[in-house]
């Protein structure tokens, strides 16, 4: 009798609770805690991180674990450093969005060279803490921000943006030295401009020099970029925001790059040739000062050239070149070898591969129909290339090794395999290749962060985040149901992978409804990975509710080589959707679907998908809900849009048949619409455009605004109102079993 009593109140304890939105949005989070921007420390002796609050998982402090106690402890509390609540400028807020930085506190850091002390912001102030004295000291104290600040590779100074302008700062005398004067009104320098931040995932505008004696930087002028008066509508009144937004077909930025010395704070400017529309990706220097090389990018995308700049003789030699008929994706993998010679990858064989490149001669040293994610390290003394990608499937990510001589390309079982274990792996090397981090998870496992061996033998845990009791997840978990994956053939055959949830109470009658989530953009927009996502988390609301959920990587998905890309050129929306009406008639033949109780929702890019659907296939879904979206690629911007649009002078018709403006007459079923009214990224005039026609042309549909939010929605509040309301709308429309 015991027993069975014990095993009633086991099977009561574990029993699942319902799900709700709240625990999903908001603070702590089911996803377990979050370690950000783990580090090892220059002598391997301390690995540092970013920890966010049990009580706040937006609020981040500076933490380290050491190797040889097994012990982790705070090193600095964010609250200690701070005089009352952090107040953040336009700029900082800006550049923490093109970022995607949503967090609070001490969001990012760096240590010097000898592994003595480590430097971050905070509150728009510099501190520099040292491990010695277990203290913070506070550099700078202004009325400005200071941006970017990084240490020299000595450690002896800092650099960081001020006002439009470089500073240095000699750490031992606290002197500052500013070393350029010219910054204002339209002149920056040594920051990213607004499609470096937004589209080329350059975050930074000045790079030290190995020496620690130069620093190099770019300066742009933004006076010839379109200035928009946008009005930011929060809770409690407007703000005029005058901001330059480079319009596809219109003017960027003017660019100029150069080279100042310290010791005399004079500018070395590069000739960067006769043509000035040009954008201008990446900058980083060789092995030595002497040589800086530069990414060139022709304005259409279609010229990539690697340049190296000679210091002493002042001439410029191009290294490498690289040409499409479609467009070129940046990368960072650029790596300089002893030698001299350097590692490069490219996708000129329609698949992104790796390559030595050695007096102007490159050789492949991985190849195949299959995808490298990037390179990770280089062990030139055991002659291994370490890099992550994917070999079997796209759904995962794997890290691999290959020997650095190329002869994969002649015998395929020299490549191994270093993870094992199935799903999605984001890898981080120590600077010695010593040791690695791997921030792994899947489906059904939130992310945990290990450290390896080069070999792949996992030594510990820094974060374990296992599913036991003590878990947020736990509770829910009794119930949690498996995704499905699977591809499904495009109209040309071209195999589609898709995901779905399927729930597991009793079928109705006519089966279930059905929510298909996508993003359906280019560069970032893949979505079926065996990899942890607060979506899964919503998909396992809707499952509780009855609803079967649905997603599918059309053609244009990055991941899956250029060419599966490259169909989407100068005609957004068209095979894409016509991918998805592909998934959208696979489940119509399951007998498990209502195909009459069909909806689709997306944000950004998905937002843009979802309402072509809703205007362009008929009937076929009976709801949709449109976050933030693009309605008309002539009010987004030149470097993204002109990737994949060209011009709208050189491709007016691509222009027209991409806007969703053609086709609002086609709307059948219910829409709601949902942007932040201060989105400096999709702007407002996207939606309150399309609010119009629809207006003018007597269509119902629903609407909500978020006073104050930008393009991610980031608020707590917000952001669980957004989804409550698409939550309640989908009731509405097509009917939870609930």
């Amino acid at each position: 009798m015991r027993i069975f009593v014990l095993l009633i109140l086991t099977l009561l304890s574990t029993s699942a609770e319902k799900l709700t939105l709240e625990a999903i949005y908001t603070s702590p989070g089911l996803s377990g805690p979050s370690l950000r921007s783990p580090q090892f420390s220059p002598d391997n002796k301390l690995i540092t991180y970013l920890q966010n609050r049990a009580d706040d998982k937006k609020r981040y402090d500076l933490w380290a674990y050491d190797l040889a106690t097994k012990k982790h402890a705070r090193l600095v509390n964010s609250d200690d450093l701070l005089e009352g609540e952090e107040v953040l400028s336009d700029e900082e807020k800006a550049r923490r969005e093109r970022m995607r930085i949503n967090a609070t506190g001490i969001i990012t850091y760096q240590w010097d060279h000898a592994g003595e002390a480590l430097l971050f912001p905070l509150g728009g102030n510099l501190f520099h803490h040292t491990l010695a004295s277990k203290k913070s000291k506070q550099l700078t104290k202004t009325e400005a921000f200071e941006l970017d600040a990084k240490f020299s590779p000595d450690g002896e100074k800092i650099a960081f943006a001020r006002e439009q302008n470089l500073i240095v700062l000699d750490l031992a005398s606290g002197k500052e030295t500013t070393l350029t004067t010219d910054g204002k009104g339209s002149t920056k320098n040594a920051t990213a401009e607004f499609v470096a931040q937004e589209e080329m995932s350059r975050h930074t505008g000045y790079w030290w020099s190995p020496d620690s004696e130069s620093i190099a930087y770019l300066q742009f002028d933004e006076s010839s970029v379109t200035e928009v008066q946008r009005n930011e509508i929060y809770a409690d009144g407007i703000k005029i925001v005058n901001q330059r937004y480079p319009y596809t077909g219109e003017k960027n930025v003017t660019l100029k790059l150069g080279i100042v010395a310290l010791s005399d704070q004079k500018t070395t400017w590069l000739d960067l040739g006769k043509e000035t529309d040009i954008y201008l990706p990446r900058v980083q220097w060789g092995i030595s000062s002497e040589i800086l090389t530069y990414q060139w990018q022709s304005r259409d995308q279609q010229q990539l050239e690697l340049r190296a700049f000679n210091r002493k003789t002042g001439k410029t030699k191009v290294l490498v070149k690289e040409e499409s008929q479609t467009w070129i994706n940046l990368h960072d993998d650029l790596h300089f070898l002893e030698d001299g010679s350097f590692l490069w990858a490219s996708e000129r064989s329609g698949f992104k591969h790796v390559y030595h490149v050695k007096n102007g001669k490159a050789k492949a040293l991985t190849s195949g129909d299959w995808q490298v994610h990037q390179i990770e390290s280089i062990d030139e003394e055991n002659g291994h290339l370490f890099f992550t990608g994917w070999v079997k499937s796209p759904t995962e990510r794997h890290l691999y090794r290959t020997p650095l001589d190329g002869s994969l390309t002649t015998d395929p079982a020299l490549l191994t395999k270093i993870s094992k274990r199935a799903g999605w792996h984001d890898i981080t090397f120590s600077d010695n290749g010593s040791h690695y981090f791997d921030h792994y998870s899947n489906v059904l496992q939130p992310t945990q962060i290990s450290l390896h061996q080069p070999d792949g033998t996992q030594q510990e845990f820094l974060l374990e985040n296992k599913l036991d009791e003590t878990h947020p997840l736990f509770p829910y978990l009794k119930d949690w149901i498996r995704p499905a994956f699977g591809t499904l053939p495009a109209r040309d055959g071209t195999p589609l992978h898709y995901r779905y949830y399927r729930p597991r109470t009793d079928m109705p009658k006519d089966g279930f409804p059905v929510i298909v989530y996508l993003y359906g953009g280019p560069h970032v927009g893949q979505q079926v990975r065996n990899a942890w996502s607060t979506h899964h988390l919503w998909a396992q609301y809707l499952l509780e509710k009855g609803y079967a959920v649905f997603t599918l990587d059309n053609r244009g998905s990055p991941n899956r080589g250029k060419k599966f890309e490259d169909v989407i050129y100068k005609k957004l929306a068209q095979n894409e959707l016509y991918d998805q009406l592909a998934g959208v008639n696979w489940l119509k033949r399951q007998r498990w679907t209502d195909d009459k109780r069909f909806g689709i929702h997306g944000h950004s890019y998905g937002g843009y998908m979802t309402l072509m659907a809703m205007f362009r296939l008929g009937n076929t879904f009976a709801a949709g809900v449109s976050g933030a979206p693009v309605t008309d690629f002539r009010l987004y911007d030149t470097h993204y849009t002109e990737r994949y649009l060209s011009t709208p002078q050189k491709n007016p018709d691509g222009y027209e048949t991409s806007s969703v403006f053609p086709y609002t007459s086609g709307l059948q079923g219910d829409l709601l619409i949902m942007h932040g009214m201060a989105d400096d990224n999709v702007l407002f005039k996207n939606t309150t455009k399309l609010v119009r026609q629809l207006q003018d042309e007597g269509k119902l549909f629903e609407f909500m605004a978020y006073p104050g939010e930008k393009h991610g929605i980031s608020d707590e509040r917000a952001r669980l109102h957004m989804m409550k309301t698409m939550a309640d709308f989908f009731d509405r429309k097509i009917g939870s079993l609930q």
